[in-house]
């Protein structure tokens, strides 16, 4: 398996490299099921992906991907690979380094997968190339190649004010997440640091790296208390509703499990039943990671999911 994932992987940053190198990135060619906008280099990526698996698969197995949904490179499956070939693609276009292949591997043929079937996981650094691998057998939480030091690396930071924290705004109307955070970006700017860099695998995994303190996504929480937000969502979102997919944290959140990073929903709840194989607003989840059991706690008690403006119905105010 490891060997599967770490190639299917290469193979996907080999020819995106060669694409970003051709100069053409920047492309709209649709949406996914889920209802993202799809890039060129989400084409050629999905494509090096299949390529890869169905060459060196061996044994059948069945895919799951943001564009082409499920698929089997042959009968009888035991294995699904739950696979966002990037994870980031708008850093991607752009020539930034947020950009990662985030692969993960659960038991295919029962009843429908869900985040807590994984037991191998994958991520891949398209920029750099680093990247960090798990899988149930493994004795050390994560193997891992082209990083400083020794991985995992966790802060120790409980303090909101130092903070050094991303968040995420595809798909999440403004107004909506500055009311419910915007007082901790006003706390944590300065002495700590706050980032949008638009990949939950790359946020994620910056927890293990220790560049991170904790990573936020609270969109889906804030859809389902107040419900008459949705319009707003589906603004932001051009009709659809953008929350957490599974292929865009399966892999990182089974790594970061392992390192011991606190990785919860939204409500502090564990985010094991989320469905590997749908991606339906219902199936959709938010996500609060962080370094220490303490800033997570302190993060769920200090947003603000009241909001200051009650129900919107998706026009100016």
């Amino acid at each position: 398996m490891r060997d599967l994932l770490l190639g299917a992987a290469q193979a996907v940053r080999d020819v995106v490299v060669r694409h970003r190198l051709a100069g053409a990135e920047r492309s709209v060619h649709g949406d996914s099921p889920g209802g993202d906008a799809q890039f060129d280099v989400d084409r050629v990526a999905e494509r090096a992906l299949w390529d890869h698996l169905t060459a060196h698969a061996g044994t059948p197995v069945a895919v799951y991907t943001e564009d082409h949904g499920l698929r089997t490179t042959g009968p009888d499956p035991r294995t699904v690979l739950v696979v966002d070939p990037i994870d980031g693609t708008r850093p991607t276009s752009a020539g930034f380094e947020m950009g990662t292949v985030s692969i993960a591997a659960a038991p295919f043929g029962g009843a429908p997968p869900t985040v807590g079937d994984v037991t191998a996981a994958h991520v891949l650094e398209l920029y750099s190339g680093a990247w960090m691998y798990a899988d149930d057998t493994l004795p050390e939480p994560v193997r891992y190649h082209g990083y400083p030091g020794r991985l995992p690396r966790l802060s120790g930071n409980r303090d909101l004010t130092r903070m050094f924290w991303s968040l995420e705004l595809n798909g999440h109307p403004m107004r909506l997440m500055t009311d419910a955070y915007g007082h901790l970006v006003d706390a944590s700017a300065n002495t700590g640091g706050v980032f949008v860099f638009s990949s939950a695998s790359f946020s994620i995994t910056r927890i293990v790296t220790g560049q991170l303190d904790a990573y936020v996504d609270i969109g889906n929480r804030i859809l389902r208390d107040h419900p008459g937000t949705e319009a707003d969502f589906r603004r932001a979102g051009r009709g659809n509703i953008l929350h957490l997919f599974p292929y865009d944290i399966a892999a990182s959140v089974y790594l970061a499990r392992r390192a011991g990073v606190t990785v919860t929903d939204a409500y502090g709840a564990s985010l094991d039943p989320m469905p590997l194989l749908a991606v339906d607003p219902a199936s959709q989840r938010s996500c609060i990671a962080a370094s220490t059991p303490e800033l997570h706690e302190a993060l769920l008690d200090a947003i603000r999911w009241d909001l200051t403006h009650q129900p919107t119905t998706g026009g100016d105010r």
